[in-house]
């Protein structure tokens, strides 16, 4: 039986996707973390996890977020921490649709800032690991 690999298009962006699934993983942790409800709040993190996931997918290839093209150039870092500043607002509403609760500004701040940080700094890591992968 032959295993059928990826597309073509996946195996070019598979290390981008994972690196931002993880991203907004620890992203959504951290934020559980800091009020102190990381050991309690089991699958209610979902509650943030997924909603951020499919807003940065709706924003995200817009931007360009996963051409790999320019995702090996540090000009274009600026692209992937703007779509999680737009992402962000997106995010919080399905959220709060969710949850049935209302859309804190603090909250779009919060998670705007910290996610644009949190994937700028995964980027700029994988550039770096890309220039030493093509050079090294």
């Amino acid at each position: 039986m032959k295993r059928e690999s990826l597309p073509e298009w996946l195996k070019a962006r598979r290390g981008l996707l994972a690196g931002d699934l993880l991203t907004f993983a620890v992203v959504t942790l951290a934020g559980f973390a800091t009020h102190n409800t990381l050991g309690t709040a089991g699958w209610r993190m979902l509650t943030t996890f997924v909603p951020l996931v499919l807003a940065w997918a709706l924003v995200g290839p817009w931007l360009g977020v996963y051409d790999p093209a320019l995702a090996r150039h540090g000009r274009a870092l600026w692209r992937p921490a703007y779509a999680v500043l737009l992402a962000a607002p997106l995010a919080a509403v399905l959220r709060g649709v969710w949850l049935g609760t209302a859309v804190l500004p603090v909250f779009v701040g919060v998670l705007a800032g910290v996610g644009a940080l949190a994937v700028l700094a995964w980027r700029a890591a994988y550039l770096l690991w890309q220039g030493r992968a093509t050079h090294g």
